[in-house]
């Protein structure tokens, strides 16, 4: 799809800069298309005191009916992961790069449609807003949206993962990729892309640590 002429979300961020607030503005944003068709705007869970980030690609069909990021198929697999890590799920803040779910109807279900460039872009303001608010320690980037909103399109999640990163903008926080979720229940072998993630995920652990 080409770009048309869209705001992107950066006309609807509010003066005051705080979770309460950025999930109010982030709940009328009109910056790109995708909240039309959307049932509503899906923006973030955990603590403003999170060391960690994850950041996803866009919220699915569950996440889309109940308002909350990774509450589906994915999000239990990332519960499995990170307590396989032993990571404290208390201090992580769980967010998507792009706040509205993309899909292509079929029948009486919603297709998952990966974000175009643009469309991950228009919603960029959004995640720069929270990582201002949040000040992490680390930012998990899970999957290749998320990854390449960050980085850029040349950013390979297959030739990259689990390497620590500075952010590309000054005095941001330190950052890895790895896949989504998801792509572990896309696997052909199951086990193996769930090991993968969680190691992975133990870096992030002993980065914290």
């Amino acid at each position: 799809m080409p770009k048309p002429d869209w705001p992107t979300a950066a006309a609807y961020l509010p003066e005051e800069r705080s979770l309460e607030a950025l999930r109010a503005a982030a709940a009328e944003c009109k910056g790109c298309p995708l909240w039309e068709p959307a049932t509503q705007t899906v923006f973030s869970r955990g603590p403003a005191s999170a060391r960690l980030v994850l950041v996803g690609e866009q919220p699915g069909d569950q996440e889309d009916q109940q308002g909350k990021p990774f509450v589906g198929p994915a999000g239990r697999v990332l519960v499995r992961a990170l307590d396989e890590a032993d990571v404290d799920r208390d201090d992580v803040y769980v967010t998507n790069a792009v706040k509205h779910f993309k899909f292509t109807p079929r029948g009486n279900r919603r297709i998952h449609a990966t974000p175009d460039t643009w469309e991950a872009a228009a919603c960029r303001p959004w995640l720069r807003a929270e990582l201002e608010v949040l000040h992490p320690d680390l930012v998990v980037l899970l999957g290749a949206t998320a990854a390449k909103t960050v980085y850029g399109n040349d950013f390979r999640v297959t030739r990259q993962r689990g390497q620590l990163m500075e952010w590309p903008v000054a005095n941001g926080p330190r950052a890895l990729a790895t896949i989504h979720p998801s792509a572990v229940l896309r696997a052909e072998d199951q086990d193996a892309a769930f090991a993968g993630l969680v190691a992975d995920l133990r870096i992030a652990k002993d980065v914290l640590a």
